[in-house]
This record gives structure tokens, sequence and C-alpha cells, in this order.
């Protein structure tokens, strides 16, 4: 049986021990090195199987002698390991030829799998294909919580395929934004990045506007048109909020995504489909397919390769990483932050994401005319939208979890809900109108009679 050779780079001793300890096995034989010059040396003497590969080291990092060990390896795969990535560094490990991408402090069983996966297979197909344009990234892309960490990771594997990705995530996160530097850093980057945004659509025209239709066609077609599809060419389209997409073209979609062709409206002509497809949506998919609006074999089709983006309440110190290079492209005399402002970014909700706080610091930027940002010039925060359906329906959810957890089989989920519901909603807008009972009774909808038998029954206290 093959004795692996494993080489672990990292100046981290914990680290560096740690990860000999997962690794050993017998038929395998693990070397630790601290620095760069120390791998480069031993990777002269050794012909490692497998490399892991620390980027910040001292001296020389990482990513900087990663060609030259996979030469000297005859192509070995080499896992790379940080805990300071940014979306440039995955990427630019992908471009280097990285087998896998680990962000600290990761998961050893993870560690080892990925392992397990590299020494299984040959040495010639563990390259990835290259790279060839890396743009500089827009600040909203910035961040150093795990959860971004394997984004650019996902992000970085995705530009290596033409396989169609699903970005999901709440409103504000930066779908788009990923889409475009999906594209962006693809072997696609010289052909065009079409963006639909499905829920802009004329419901009546959804299919025509992705497949085009012929002169004719339909009333007021008084020419041929090339659909989105076409014009999308060899490169990127990006299908935004697909929740939004009719069921009656959702058919069509998955059939030009499993057959690869399509018709325009009221044409025998077949087009090949040749972009890329690359789907967002800020709804819980499942979700739909369970009321019937979403199909199920559609969202399979689209979610071959996914990527979740967090909430940025989330994201820990992110919030302050993202302020600070946002400030530094708006306006860098505006830095440094002050402390104050900083907390009073730090205690908003953000509902609204990255995109919210971009607009809040643009707003900032102008009001401080190259001064210190003050917490004054900060716009107010924008209120979460409790009462949106998405809301609405999360809490019914965690309600109706907690219901059937007490009796799996209940006979009075209505009455409950409504005796839970009920109360609480005229108490708010009892407290709204101050106590006003007519007003109240104007605002629910109802006559002031039923009202009062409702706060009878419900003994509540208006005040």
């Amino acid at each position: 049986m093959k004795t692996y050779q494993i080489l672990v780079v990292d100046d981290d001793e914990a680290i560096a021990w740690t990860m000999a300890r997962v690794l050993a096995a017998p038929h395998r034989i693990i070397c630790t090195v601290p620095s760069a010059e120390e791998a480069l040396k031993r990777a002269h003497d050794t012909l490692f199987d497998l490399i892991f590969l620390d980027i910040r080291l001292p001296g020389q990092d990482g990513l900087s002698i990663l060609q030259t060990l996979k030469t000297l390896t005859n192509n070995a795969p080499v896992v790379v390991m940080t805990g300071h990535g940014t979306l440039q560094t995955a990427v630019k490990a992908v471009e280097e030829g990285a087998f896998d991408y680990l962000t600290k402090p990761f998961d050893l069983d993870h560690a080892l799998a990925c392992a397990e996966r590299a020494l299984a297979r040959p040495c010639d197909a563990n390259a990835l294909s290259p790279i060839t344009t890396i743009a500089s990234e827009l600040p909203e892309l910035t961040g150093s919580c795990p959860s971004m960490q394997e984004v650019f990771k996902r992000i970085a594997l995705a530009t290596n395929s033409s396989a169609t990705v699903m970005i999901t995530g709440e409103s504000g996160t930066g779908k788009e934004l990923v889409a475009r530097a999906i594209h962006r850093h693809g072997l696609r980057n010289s052909e065009p990045f079409v963006p639909v945004h499905v829920a802009a659509l004329n419901p009546n025209l959804v299919e025509s506007e992705l497949f085009g239709h012929e002169k004719g066609a339909f009333t007021n077609a008084t020419h041929a048109t090339q659909g989105l599809l076409s014009l999308a060419g060899k490169g990127t389209l990006f299908l935004d909020e697909i929740a939004e997409i009719p069921l009656t073209v959702q058919v069509k979609l998955l059939r030009v995504l499993e057959q690869g062709t399509f018709h325009p409206v009221g044409s025998s002509r077949e087009l090949r489909l040749e972009a890329r497809v690359i789907a967002a949506t800020h709804q819980d998919l499942a979700q739909r397919y369970a009321e019937n609006q979403f199909r199920q074999d559609l969202y399979f089709r689209l979610n071959v390769f996914g990527i979740h983006l967090p909430p940025l309440r989330e994201r820990g110190n992110d919030l302050e990483l993202l302020a600070l290079e946002i400030i530094r492209r708006l306006d860098a005399r505006c830095l440094p932050l002050p402390q104050a402002t900083l907390l009073a970014l730090k205690s908003r909700q953000w509902t609204g994401n990255v995109r919210e706080l971009r607009n809040a610091l643009e707003h900032a930027v102008i009001l401080a005319r190259g001064g210190p940002i003050l917490p004054g010039h900060l716009p107010p925060p924008v209120k979460a939208e409790i009462g949106s359906a998405d809301s609405l329906r999360r809490a019914v959810h965690q309600w109706l979890d907690q219901a059937i957890g007490s009796e799996p089989e209940p006979r009075d989920l209505w009455e409950r809900f409504v005796g839970a519901t009920e109360p609480a909603i005229i108490e708010e807008v009892l407290r709204r109108v101050g106590g006003n009972r007519l007003h109240a009774a104007q605002w629910l909808g109802i006559n002031r009679s039923t009202l009062r038998r409702k706060l009878a029954d419900g003994e509540s206290n208006p005040e």
C-alpha cells in the first residue's frame, strides 16, 4: 500500500500539532514546518502527496509559493488555510490552483475529509482551471466572519464552473454583487452579464421577455424581438427574485435548463441557450413549493451550486469593517470613525442589511463634508417591517412548531392562534390611538360594540 507524504505549513505551533494528530494514520507520514522558506526546502527533498498551506506566514506568504510547491510536487493538491481571508484571497487561491480553501477556525473532521478526498484523486486532476481576470472588489463584499469566508470560498469555486448557481439571502445582503463577482472572475468575463429582475417584469410578458418573440406573436408585437436568454449570449444570465416567476413560465424555464434549447414566442425556431444561469431569491423556496407557487424540479435544477449570504446582524465585527471600507471609498477624509458613531451604527438592526448600511453612510458622508462622521449625520433608523408577509409567515411557522410540539395531534389550532394573536393586536392598536376605542375600532375594521365585547372577553386593559 502506498505511503502518503503530507506537509503542513503553519507558523502556529498549536495548529500544526493538531493537524498532525488529526491527519495521522497508517501509511501516512506527516511533516510540519513554520515558514514558506522551510516548506520550499522540504518540497525540494520530498515528493509530497498533499500540502496544507497557511496564507499568513513569517517572511513569504503562503499564496506566493503555492505554484512553486505544486511544481515541485508534480501538482500535488494544496489546501489553503487562513483566518484572514477576503474574496480576493479566495479567488487568488483558486487561481493559483488550490484544491480547497479552509477558513480558521475550521472543523477538524472537515479538514480530515478534505485530506481523504484529496488523496483519493489522481495528481493531475487536482489543478483547478485558471481565472483569467481579477478585478477590484466592491466594498460591500468585505468581511472576515466565518460565514462570509465560506461565501468567498464558494464564489471562487463557482468561477471555475458553468453550473447553475442559486444565491439566497435576505434583501440587501448583496446577491447581485455575488453574481457579478462570479461573472467577473469567471471564464465568461468578456461576455455580457445580463441582470433580470423578475419581479419588475410584466407578468403577462415574462415569457416574451425571456425567450423573445416573433412579429405578430401577440397583440402589439409589431416586430420580432430578441429575448434576454439570447441577449446574454455566452455570458451570464442573472435571474433575480426567481421566486416571482409565474408557474406557467417555470415549466418552460425548466425545459430550457434541462435541454439547453428554447423557442421564441410564436416561433418554431429552436435556439440554443449558451449563457450560464445564476438565480437569486430572498424567499424560502421550500415554503413556496409547499404553497404550490414554485416547482420543486425547477428548484433542484437551479440549485446545482448554492451560495447563502448571511444577514448583516449575524456577521459580528464585519459591520465595522464594512463601514470603514465603504467610507474610505466614498470620502477617506471622513476617517477615522469616531467611537460614538461606531456605537450608533452597532446599535441598529440593519433590517435592510448592507444596502441600508451603504445608504446611511452615503447620507452621512454628504453631511460630514469631509470631516468626521458624527452620530447626528446618520439618517433615522429604518424600522423593521414586522407586518410584512415574510415576517408574519416566519412568526406563524415558529408558533405552529411550538403548538404541534406540545400536542402532536391538535384539534383547536385556529382557536388557540386567534386567542394568542387577537388580544395582542387590539392592545397595540389601542396603544397607538391613545386608548380611543372608536378610533381603534375604525383601525381594526370592526364596530365599537364588537371591540367592547372582545375587550370584555379577553379581560384586556386599554388604559
